[in-house]
């Protein structure tokens, strides 16, 4: 059997886990033999080449997904009612989804256990990075209370997708670009549709191809990291109450916001609701992909909740494009913590940009393990946070991605039975 064989047998984030403890391990070897110097030059490049590649990709990810979501609608005059509907819901799950994320990340503050004085140093580095993103947002927020359109609407679109600090802009322009497409006859721009699911087909491959390197990349970050904090080990302490806030944060949306939303909109009851949907929880649970769990869930919600094949033949499959409330409230919280870590703080206004930019851009986050990563990288840098933070939560994430993915597909099913039995 070959290596390559071989290796495709381990789960990819067993990869990632052992990755990240051989970075940790050569951190450590690098300080106890005076090696740090060699790892900042050698070594944590390679890191530093990942998080390049995750970056790359994050602009035609959303602006590609966004536009084959949105022309996925078909004639939308004829579903007006229920995408309307649908899309709204959607869109107020993962907002509430967002803002729990945050409270919780700025209640507990997990990245606050990491020990300053360990690693000042580091933090004057990024401090420089987040103070020049803060002097442009102080400079904006004088021109006026309606500068913010300014950052939704672009003048150039070539000049944003450029920029992914500008990732709204983007997102602003596939948004009306896929609605001007939905308003013209599906015959005339059938050409168009193929093309980007084409396009989508590539850069799905293409971020299977950067994830496939994660292990490597983590191991990299990690050992830079190690030096730069000297070895402190309360960055760990930290990574586990951050690992339980989100796991908290997440389980409240399955235990307490969906079935409250099922109580007050539905006639089903909540325990048989969460009993119905079990097995679509589990199956995206084992598989981190609320694209791959889609037919279980379809088949749960028709047979068990007595759905509807045309409201669960709609909404489902919008769900898996647009619904990623589990994501979006991870993201929001490993924002946050990663702040704390790096000693930046955040302003009211950047707080505001993360709801913002998470909830636009959960519509273009793929349903499939890892794609996570590349949307976070970007909302990172929007907010002026260095990407290359991301070293700090990658190598836990698999367990993490699993249970967020479990929420997505619980979200899909309770927006199913809203628009159902509205």
């Amino acid at each position: 059997m070959s290596k390559k064989s071989k290796r495709k047998r381990i789960p990819l984030y067993v990869q990632i886990l052992a990755g990240m403890i051989v970075g940790v391990v050569i951190g450590i070897v690098a300080l106890q033999s005076n090696g740090a110097q060699f790892i900042r030059d050698w070594i944590y490049p390679w890191g530093q080449v990942f998080i390049r590649l995750l970056q790359l990709i994050a602009i035609p990810l959303v602006f590609i997904s966004l536009i084959k979501g949105i022309t996925g609608l078909k004639n939308i005059s004829a579903v007006s009612r229920m995408g309307g509907r649908t899309i709204v819901i959607y869109l107020s799950t993962t907002v509430v989804a967002v803002l729990l994320g945050l409270s919780m990340g700025l209640l507990v503050e997990p990245g606050e256990l990491v020990d300053k004085t360990q690693f000042a140093h580091i933090q004057e580095e990024y401090q420089s990075f987040a103070e020049e993103k803060k002097h442009i947002a102080e400079e904006k927020e004088e021109l006026g209370p309606l500068s913010f359109l300014n950052d939704i609407i672009p003048n150039n679109i070539f000049s944003a997708a450029g920029d992914n600090s500008r990732m709204l802009q983007v997102i602003f322009f596939a948004l009306f670009f896929g609605l001007a497409a939905l308003s013209i006859n599906p015959a005339k721009i059938k050409p168009v549709v193929v093309l980007f699911d084409g396009l989508n087909d590539i850069i799905l491959r293409m971020v299977d191809y950067i994830i496939y390197l994660a292990p490597y990349g983590v191991a990299a970050l990690m050992a830079g990291l190690i030096t730069d904090f000297e070895g402190d080990i309360s960055i760990f302490s930290a990574l586990g109450v951050y690992a339980l806030t989100v796991i908290v944060s997440l389980l409240m949306l399955i235990f307490g916001f969906y079935p409250l939303l099922i109580r007050i909109f539905t006639k089903i009851k909540p325990r048989k609701f969460l009993k119905s949907i079990y097995p679509a929880q589990l199956f995206a649970f084992t598989t981190s992909s609320s694209a791959a769990t889609l037919p279980v869930t379809m088949d749960v919600v028709e047979k068990k909740l007595g759905i509807s094949q045309e409201t669960a033949s709609f909404v489902l499959p919008v769900g898996v494009t647009i619904n990623m409330d589990g994501t979006s409230c991870y993201q929001a919280i490993a924002v946050v913590f990663i702040a704390q870590v790096l000693g930046i703080d955040l302003s009211v206004m950047q707080l505001l940009f993360i709801v913002t930019l998470t909830v636009l851009s959960s519509i273009g986050t793929p349903g499939i393990p890892g794609g996570s990563f590349v949307i976070l990288t970007m909302v990172l840098t929007s907010v002026g946070i260095p990407a290359e933070g991301l070293a700090l939560i990658i190598g836990i994430d698999r367990p993490l991605d699993m249970l967020r993915t479990a929420v997505n597909v619980t979200g899909d099913t309770v927006t199913a039975a809203i628009v159902d039995k509205a």
